[in-house]
């Protein structure tokens, strides 16, 4: 194991510029999947007509569909009819594509958890079903879906070293990359990567307990 050799000033900064890139596509694809995932998990409470039934349909598709198969759909078959989003989009819609599907189904499994009784009060009370979801229902179901969420948050994140397969170059990829310029870099370059996802990944969780203990 060559440590010194592979913490390299030139080493580091290639690990480090991987990993601020691994963040940016994480959060973006976590504020864009919670978004969706919020919106067609409520669409599919409501159980509208059709549009409840088609939005199950999708969603079940994409759940059990492998992220790297939707990953390499989004870059390498979605340019042949005319929609290139290049490595770093591709990686985002896919991942929020994927996340989306997963975080539809706590919201629509938290709104199920309310009290019908709350619900019913709300409505005799003159509110509206739209007023009662969005002040009575959401805020409640929010607060139960924090682990779940955070917790699936934190799957991205780890997701995103799956993108290294169409050379986004994130975390792994350069990890890899360095590696590759000795065997003697194998460990000290993988120990260093895990690090870094730890440490994101920890004090996620330790933001999602103290939500959840004030909420308590």
């Amino acid at each position: 194991m060559d440590f010194k050799g592979a913490y390299s000033p030139d080493n580091l900064k290639f690990l480090f510029d991987g990993f601020i890139l691994t963040l940016e596509v994480a959060a973006i694809s976590i504020v864009l999947s919670f978004i969706i995932g919020i919106l067609v998990g409520t669409l599919r409470y409501t159980r509208m007509p059709v549009v409840s039934h088609v939005l199950a349909l999708l969603v079940e598709i994409i759940r059990n569909l492998p992220l790297l198969l939707i990953i390499f759909f989004t870059f390498f078959a979605l340019p042949e009819v005319g929609i290139d989003f290049g490595i770093k989009g591709s990686a985002i819609v896919a991942l929020t594509i994927f996340e989306a599907a997963m975080i539809s189904e706590i919201v629509r499994s938290g709104l199920n958890s309310i009290d019908k009784g709350q619900i019913e009060a709300a409505r005799s009370s003159g509110l509206t079903y739209v007023q009662t979801l969005i002040q009575i229902t959401l805020p409640q179901a929010l607060r139960r879906m924090i682990p779940p969420l955070v917790s699936q948050f934190i799957s991205l994140l780890k997701d995103t070293s799956l993108a290294t397969v169409i050379s986004l170059p994130e975390l792994m990829h350069n990890a890899n990359v360095v590696k590759g310029q000795s065997i003697n870099f194998t460990i000290p370059i993988f120990l260093a990567a895990a690090v870094m996802y730890f440490v994101v990944n920890y004090i996620l969780s330790i933001i999602a307990r103290r939500l959840e203990a004030r909420q308590a």
